[in-house]
């Protein structure tokens, strides 16, 4: 079954009041594309201002905390990026894994706690050099995807995938076409798996040096159903081709 396609901006530590206009240009841009999903994950202090600005624009967070409110200083709950205006955020990014050692049970509970808020979750897994040179990139992936899922898919968020490998992030590195194809498709097994005909809904996405150049062809690929995009997505200029290859897809 085709999926309608989601290209998702993660910005990062990146973004100041003065962004809004780069933030304005990309919702008027991608507004030609309306056959595609777009949206942007901007730092928890734009959300509000973000949302005021572009209110047909999906906005969301970079991360959340897995408890409702609490004593968790410097985190921000689901309902707090709710109130906010977002309506996703994406967690397990393994800049977070790996910083703040986020354990897959860590990202399960945070991903159950944003979808039972009403959060759309894209759920991130991938692996590192090390693990790819050794051979054992599929396996150390759906072990990693299997601790870190939802106990189940619920109505009140969607859950999208982003398979993103490590090495691959900020490099300007890509797996071949093979290699991205073959992790896409043991990662929609694990869903099938785990989900049943329900795991065939949920898009898997694909993460790492993605920009203008290779765009088309990643989305060419079985089973890339969008894209997480990090550098490329600061700029209306240059995440706007990655849209289109997206809409041409």
């Amino acid at each position: 079954m085709l999926l309608r396609k989601l290209v998702a901006g993660n910005w990062k530590m990146h973004g100041l009041s003065s962004d809004i206009d780069e933030i304005q240009a990309i919702a008027a841009a991608a507004s030609d594309y309306p056959e595609v999903d777009v949206a942007l994950c901007i730092p928890a202090i734009l959300i509000e201002r973000a949302v005021r600005a572009v209110p047909g624009l999906a906005i969301g967070g970079q991360d959340v905390h897995h408890s409702d409110k609490g004593a968790h200083t410097g985190c921000t709950s689901a309902r707090m990026l709710v109130d906010a205006g977002a309506t996703l955020t994406i967690v397990g990014h393994s800049e977070r894994r790996d910083a703040q050692r986020e354990s897959d049970a860590a990202v399960k509970a945070k991903a159950e706690a944003a979808l039972g808020a009403g959060l759309n979750v894209i759920l991130c897994i991938g692996e590192s050099i090390e693990v790819r040179d050794s051979g054992t990139a599929i396996e150390t992936v759906m072990t990693q995807l299997g601790g870190s899922l939802p106990q189940s898919l619920c109505e009140e968020g969607e859950l999208a995938l982003a398979y993103e490998p490590i090495w691959a992030i900020g490099t300007g590195k890509t797996p071949t076409s093979d290699e991205i194809e073959e992790m896409h498709a043991a990662i929609r097994g694990k869903l099938l798996d785990r989900f049943g005909s329900d795991g065939g809904q949920v898009r898997i996405l694909y993460g790492g040096s993605v920009k203008p150049s290779n765009a088309a062809e990643i989305f060419s690929i079985p089973e890339v159903n969008g894209a997480l995009v990090g550098g490329a997505s600061l700029k209306a200029a240059d995440f706007m081709p990655v849209i289109a290859a997206a809409a041409g897809s």
